[in-house]
């Protein structure tokens, strides 16, 4: 789309020509004008910083354009300078839809080779991960307390073989039936096998629902010659046992080495939480540069948080690569729009009192600017929870909206890298580097412990281009060892999605 000059006065910001309004990148006062294209436009009321601002007069019952695209409606006349917020604008959005059959593929449009590599590590398998690390993976929540106290003692003894020994507990595993027992075993195999682990250790208690052997045979034989299982029930001392296994991963995962890796071995995870008002101006298309560079150059990246793209899929059934993924992206949306049904919920229950008092509205607002993480890269597959990446591009993947929950799905999808955009902040990371992408640069100054990177710096004058060149070269040393903010403050946690009955 199109985009005004905006670097004149940065008062506020039409982020397209067709908008009827523009965002306020600073607190605007009752009586100010700013100046936007050839116009001046007065503000009738206070507007807050990241807010909307009416560009134009918006008669009753019109829709609302933002992105060059609608946002919702006005449930009331809105005057040019008027607050544009959930007093005057409402969502449009309902139930399932039915979306055109027979989408064309998609036209690649051709990437310029993307200059740059990264060290990491070589899996067997043909993999390339950005850590080396022993994961300790409870098959059940039982052995949580146990799952940390080894990783504490295997850190202490022989950490600095690794990148890292890591517990990651849950709550599940126990008293679940079904699919929904499914659903927890795919998920902790999924993340098993993923290549930033160098080693693994599956723990169970023993008589949980989630037993050892039907998660194992899930794994393909590739990757078990770096996993080891215990059942703590079976051993007299379940502490001695594991840290004779975690010894022995250690010993192989310590014998593995960085090599020069090109981007295409990278896998992004693509994912914000905390929006606000500027997330879709700076953060969320800044990612979206970075997802068109690393598809562009034969990588990967993928997407999720399904209940987050409503009102703005069609934008990316446009860009699938044939008609079946237009069709699986249109199935998948409308399950997820099943889902909420089912449960006597609005399918429009978002955005989080966060996102609205950061400036969004509505859900089509919300997920216009989300969608944008994804770039103009191609959408080549839509995977379900718990599944791995097979194609380089876009993928989608099945995944609420929570933060932890699709994060973690993210990883276990494969991503060897999150990037993770936000304009409230949260301290939140995942096992694999989770880099924090500022919105806006008060909440970078404000959490400096918490932000890898300031996208606001485009609000301040910064080409966009160049802003992007510099979060490309700090992915790359993340990629090849420098810590994240996550890793510094030793963030990191998995979510499984609970989908049925608990016994």
């Amino acid at each position: 789309m199109a985009a005004e000059p905006h670097f004149a006065l940065r008062n506020v910001w039409r982020i397209d020509p067709r908008d009827d309004v523009a965002v306020a990148l600073r607190p605007l006062a009752l009586g100010e004008r700013v100046l936007l294209g050839d116009a001046v436009i007065e503000a009738v009321e206070a507007i807050p910083s990241g807010h909307k601002i009416a560009v134009r007069a918006i008669p009753d019952g019109q829709q609302v354009r933002k992105f060059g695209r609608a946002i919702g409606r006005a449930r009331q006349a809105i005057a040019c300078g008027a607050h544009v917020h959930t007093h005057n604008l409402v969502t449009e959005l309902a139930g399932e839809m039915t979306y055109r059959p027979g989408a064309k593929p998609a036209i690649t449009t051709p990437v310029a080779a993307l200059a740059g590599s990264f060290r990491g590590y070589r899996r067997a398998d043909g993999r390339v991960a950005t850590r080396n690390e022993i994961w300790i993976l409870p098959t059940v929540g039982c052995v949580n307390r146990t799952a940390e106290k080894l990783a504490r003692l295997a850190t202490e003894r022989f950490g600095s073989r690794v990148d890292g020994i890591h517990a990651f507990t849950h709550q599940f595993g126990c008293s679940q039936l079904g699919a929904d027992l499914d659903r927890t075993r795919g998920l902790l195999a999924a993340l098993a096998r993923h290549p930033n682990a160098g080693g693994v250790l599956v723990l169970g208690l023993g008589c949980e629902s989630n037993q050892l052997d039907p998660l194992m045979s899930t794994l393909p034989a590739t990757t078990r010659e770096r996993i080891r299982t215990l059942a703590a029930q079976d051993r007299g001392d379940e502490i001695d046992a594991g840290m004779a296994l975690l010894e022995e991963l250690a010993q192989l995962a310590g014998q593995d080495r960085r090599e020069p890796c090109p981007v295409s071995a990278l896998t992004l995870g693509l994912k914000c939480g905390g929006s606000d008002g500027f997330s879709g101006i700076t953060a969320n298309p800044m990612v979206g540069r970075i997802a068109d560079r690393v598809t562009g150059a034969g990588g990967a990246a993928v997407l999720t948080e399904i209940p987050e793209i409503f009102g703005a899929e069609h934008l990316l059934m446009e860009r699938a690569a044939s008609a079946q993924v237009s069709a699986d992206i249109a199935n998948l949306v409308n399950g997820f729009k099943r889902y909420f049904i089912a449960h006597d919920q609005p399918v429009h229950e978002n955005p989080s009192p966060g996102n609205i008092a950061g400036g969004i509205t509505t859900l089509e607002e919300k997920s216009l600017g989300a969608v944008q993480k994804g770039g103009h890269a191609i959408v080549t597959r839509v995977l379900k929870y718990a599944e791995g990446v097979s194609t380089p591009g876009l993928s989608l993947l099945e995944s609420p909206g929570n933060d932890a929950i699709s994060s973690t799905a993210l990883v276990a999808a494969g991503a060897n890298i999150l990037l993770f955009t936000t304009g409230r902040g949260t301290p939140l990371g995942f096992p694999v580097p989770t880099l924090k992408i500022s919105s806006n640069s008060q909440l970078a100054m404000t959490k400096p412990h918490w932000i890898d990177f300031d996208a606001g710096k485009v609000l301040a004058g910064s080409p966009p281009e160049q802003a992007a060149d510099e979060l490309m070269e700090l992915i790359l040393a993340v990629a090849s060892g420098q810590a994240a903010r996550n890793e510094i403050n030793d963030e990191r946690e998995i979510a499984i999605w609970k989908g049925g009955i608990t016994l």
